[in-house]
Formats: C-alpha cells, structure tokens, sequence
C-alpha cells in the first residue's frame, strides 16, 4: 500500500483554533466498507513494537518536565482509540486528541469513496502552548512522520487479537 503526504483538508480553525502545525497522509484501502471507527482502531489499537518502544522512552523524557504520559482514563471504552479520547464521530470522520500544558493535539481520520476502495486520511493538527511545546514539537517531528505513515498503512489490514 501506497501512504502518501497530501495537503490537510480540514478546517483547522473548526477543529483545534489557532493550530500552528498541520501535516495529513492518506492511503487507498481495498476495504470498500470501512468507515473512520474501523480505520482508526486498525490504526491505533496495535502498534508496531518500535512504536510502542518510542512512546515508552517519550514518556521517561517528558515525566520530569509534568506532561502527560497517558491519556485521562476514559468514560467508557468507546470513548478511547488507543491511547487517544474520541472527540467526536461519524461514519466519515473521527477526532480524537488531548489539550496538555505545552500543547494540544488532534488526530482526524477521514474516510471517503475513491472509485470502489476508500480513501483513508490521517491529519494532525497542533496547537503549542510556550517554549516547551515548540521544543517538543521539533523534536518529535520526524518520528510523528514515519509513525503515521505505518498507522495509516495499518488501515488496510484487520485488526490482530
């Protein structure tokens, strides 16, 4: 499967106000009935060993500096995607994310026709706060990159156990 970066088409403003980093990546997937729910559970329920290694040396970094390292435990479990609180949901589209002292983030899977498949798109949008957002925006960059890449391809497969 081809994930490529494409241009984020979303309203920003609708859906984190002021945000000042937005990166998108999008995937044609074989399954024409899959909708935002089931793509974003294909994305994030199970990482990658590397992934799940790289989230667990981010959260021994940022301990110290008092950012969150999980989630608030959810209302009930519909109410998570992963480690992510879903903000909202339809068929075509689910939000999910987290305000923190130095940034906010959100995640918004689109999911739409193309030709007989579906297109499955993952857009990022963050909002920082202060110096320490923009530090740790920087530095997660290129990581946030590759990861979403491998999420968004994980789209097209079922999700395992």
């Amino acid at each position: 499967m081809m994930v490529q970066a494409v241009r984020p088409a979303v309203d920003t403003a609708r859906f984190l106000a002021g945000a000042q980093f937005a990166d998108a990546f999008s995937a044609l997937v074989d399954d024409a009935a899959i909708d935002a729910r089931t793509a974003a559970e294909r994305m994030f329920t199970h990482s990658p060993g590397w992934v799940t290694g790289l989230l667990a040396l981010r959260n021994l970094i940022v301990a110290p500096f008092g950012l969150k390292t999980a989630a608030p435990p959810p209302a009930d479990a519909s109410s998570m995607i992963g480690i992510f609180p879903v903000l909202s949901q339809t068929p075509e589209r689910l939000v999910a994310g987290f305000d923190d002292k130095h940034l906010d983030f959100r995640v918004i899977v689109d999911v739409s026709e193309a030709v007989g498949r579906r297109r499955v798109t993952a857009t990022t949008l963050v909002l920082t706060h202060n110096l320490l957002g923009r530090a740790y925006l920087a530095a997660i960059l290129p990581f946030h990159r590759v990861i979403v890449r491998t999420m968004v391809a994980q789209a097209a497969e079922p999700i395992r156990g």
